[in-house]
């Protein structure tokens, strides 16, 4: 028999085994299938925990041996309560596929996942979910298909209720034990990890997707819109406000801009070149209230801020524009981003971010320069007091070059994809960048267009909602818990611009605009500021935090 005759026929052979091991379809008990798919998540969806946790295993084997099981516990418990035999496949599928997901991003961008970055998923747009859809994901899902073939072929053995409970209890009292024997020997070292280091839980996938995803859906049950309490129910403008010329604020909420790369606060690269010509009052000292949009919008449009933060109650009550409102000044929402998370409830909203307007729009979403697209026609519906807010898309990452026409791509190379591994820090910062140079150019024409309008007094208060990572120490985009949140993710550019009308009916004292500019400020400055520039009086109005208060003379 020739040589090649042999290898066709092993090849065959071998062949016809992968073939039969394919065929077999063992059959388990569901609780042996929820034993597998814990030790599953405990050692291949980890890998981010454990670098975290565990840098070093094999030095610490007793440390590591406690956390295994521990991990291993809280997955077998959560799942002894989601899985069950008709529904196993379906959710152990889901939950292969989303730690799958949540690892890469763990690992692609730093981030954490805890119930504010499940809120972000869940309340994002389809635009801003394309941008993080990168071909880079379909990598840990190839690599998660083993483990869907293994939960699709096994054969789940039938009981009768009354012994699935008992087989359930028995589970679960078992996965009780587990945890026990994991905490035992290591109580003390356990201690002062979860103590010293609480975020690292927020890696453990997907327990920390199941447990925010409860703690989000308990506050936001679906198909229920959220009744948002009134606030600032006194709140009046002062008498004098009806006799002076009406006045126009507009407030413009940045988005992902860091003070890092903001040029006025002294970076290397002149990234506001625009705004510098203009003179306006910057602001180098601000923090946010939180180091995402979902966070920190709700936040800084609220009496309770950071200093007093409270999560249910602000997304519970209504915002700074209710109180305007209900004061007598009109307010306006013009988005060109993924909504005012219940700011703008109920009140007038312009949606421009699927607007056709060829110039601006690319049939996805808009440059922010659509935000100025008839702001002078819209602020003239109202003939009194009025605040227009304008919401940017701003530095949304990663595809920071998405955010800025081709005029604007000064600094190159770039970063092209949301693959930000896949760049260079520098083809990162430089995208990012450019980005900047776009929000300075669209200010700068905001300022230009509020100038024209003699008409009325105007102001221009820009303030970015959060911060990003672009690379520091591994970190990439924002997010992360506000306990750990990095500088880069927490301090925001501000400037503030005032028209000659409004400093010469205010009186304005332009030294003590620069000192109190130059001091600490944060987001919890902006409810007050913006009810003392409209003259709103309600016993919500804190002076302390009004910016503005001691540099004025005269309404």
């Amino acid at each position: 028999m020739s040589a090649s005759v042999v290898e066709h026929a092993h090849a065959g052979s071998r062949g016809q085994r992968l073939l039969a091991l394919l065929a077999v379809r063992p059959r388990l008990h569901t609780e042996t299938l929820i034993l597998f798919a814990c030790l599953y998540f405990s050692l291949f969806a980890n890998a981010e925990f454990w670098r975290a946790a565990a840098p070093q295993p094999w030095t610490h084997g007793m440390w590591t041996l406690s956390l295994f099981l521990l991990v291993t516990a809280v997955h077998g418990v959560w799942l002894s309560v989601l899985v069950w035999r008709h529904t196993a496949r379906w959710v152990l599928s889901v939950l292969v596929v989303v730690a799958a997901l949540a690892g890469h991003y763990m690992a692609s961008y730093g981030i954490y996942i805890d119930a504010d970055m499940v809120r972000n998923v869940l309340h994002t747009d389809w635009r801003e979910a394309s941008d993080l859809a990168g071909a880079d994901a379909v990598l840990p899902l190839l690599a998660s298909v083993p483990a869907l073939l293994v939960v699709w072929r096994v054969r789940l053995r039938p009981r009768t209720w009354s012994r699935t409970l008992l087989a359930r209890v028995l589970f679960l009292a078992g996965m009780v034990v587990v945890g026990a024997l994991g905490v035992l020997p290591s109580i003390q070292p356990l201690t002062a990890f979860l103590r010293n280091q609480r975020e690292v839980r927020y890696l453990v996938t997907p327990a920390n997707v199941l447990v925010s995803l409860a703690k989000v859906v308990s506050e936001e049950a679906p198909g229920k819109a959220r009744l948002q309490l009134p606030i600032g129910e006194d709140a009046v403008q002062s008498p004098a406000a009806t006799m002076r010329r009406p006045r126009l604020v507009v407030l413009v909420v940045g988005e992902t801009a860091r003070a890092a790369n903001w040029g006025l606060n002294g970076y290397a690269r002149q990234t506001t070149p625009e705004l510098a010509r203009r003179g306006v009052l910057n602001f180098p000292h601000v923090a946010a209230c939180g180091s995402s949009t979902e966070v920190s919008l709700p936040c800084m449009f609220s009496p309770y801020g950071r200093e007093h933060y409270d999560e249910k109650e602000i997304r519970g009550h209504q915002s700074l524009l209710h109180v305007l409102q209900r004061a007598g000044v009109a307010t306006l929402w013009r988005d060109n981003q993924s909504g005012c998370k219940g700011v703008c409830n109920g009140l007038p909203v312009e949606d421009l971010h699927a607007r056709n307007d060829p110039a601006l729009c690319d049939g996805k979403r808009c440059e922010d320069g659509i935000l100025l697209t008839g702001l002078a026609d819209a602020a003239r519906r109202n003939a009194g007091d009025q605040v227009i807010v304008l919401h940017m898309l701003g530095n949304h990452g990663p595809t920071y070059f998405e955010r800025y026409p081709p005029s604007f791509k000064v600094y190159q190379p770039v970063c092209e994809t949301s693959d930000l591994g896949r760049c260079s820090r520098a083809q990162i910062v430089n995208a990012y960048d450019n980005a900047l140079r776009y929000t300075d150019h669209v200010l700068a024409g905001a300022i230009d267009a509020l100038a024209g309008m003699g008409d009325y007094d105007t102001a221009l208060l820009y303030v970015s909602d959060h911060g990003e990572s672009l690379g520091e120490n591994g970190l990439y985009l924002h997010g992360m818990p506000y306990s750990i949140a990095p500088r880069e993710q927490l301090q925001v550019p501000m400037v503030a611009w005032f028209s000659q009308g409004w400093r010469k009916a205010t009186g304005l004292d332009d030294t003590c605009l620069r000192r109190q500019a130059a001091g600490q400020r944060s987001h919890d400055d902006l409810f007050h500021t913006m009810l003392g520039l409209t003259d709103v009086k309600t016993a919500l109005y804190r002076p302390d935090h009004d910016i503005f208060l001691t540099c004025r003379s005269g309404r």
